[in-house]
């Protein structure tokens, strides 16, 4: 039996909306809070230990004990890598690093919440800066070398 072909070019294809991510929490009262105070979401809705937060068009899903595992990583568009990490510096945020460019073309940040969720705040190239750090999944920080790879430091 041979596999059905798809017609890519074929107009009736199912377009893609939106992504809202759900990532699993221990408590979820406590990530909504965390949310809302520490990363300036708003909650939008809830239903026993499912809830919906939302910061201008970012929304995300947080679900008590279900669907997925601790340590996702996301990376959500920002308009300034920059500003967003002062302001949650300032809010009290789980600081993971902060701004550097990449050579993938964003410059970015990373916060963790208290599932240890990673979200990597993206913006365009911040002009004249080099290409910075990148810190790993493992706390493994590598550099940028001469070639257009990596190299790995130390631990954190």
């Amino acid at each position: 039996m041979s596999e059905p072909t798809v017609n890519v070019t074929d107009k009736t294809q199912a377009t893609l909306g939106g992504v809202f991510p759900i990532l699993r929490v221990a408590d979820l009262d406590a990530s909504l809070k965390y949310y809302e105070t520490q990363l300036g979401f708003e909650v939008q809705w809830r239903s026993g230990t499912v809830a919906s937060v939302q910061r201008d068009r970012a929304a995300i899903m947080l679900c008590q004990g279900d669907q997925g595992h601790a340590g996702t990583w996301l990376w959500i568009a920002v308009s300034d890598a920059d500003a967003i990490y002062t302001e949650l510096q300032a809010r009290g945020a789980r600081l993971r690093h902060a701004p550097a460019n990449y050579p993938w073309g964003s410059r970015e940040c990373q916060i963790m919440d208290l599932d240890a969720h990673v979200l990597r705040f993206g913006s365009d190239l911040r002009a004249g800066e080099p290409m910075g750090d990148w810190l790993d999944a493992s706390g493994q920080r590598w550099l940028p070398d001469a070639a257009g790879g990596w190299r790995q430091t130390e631990s954190l």
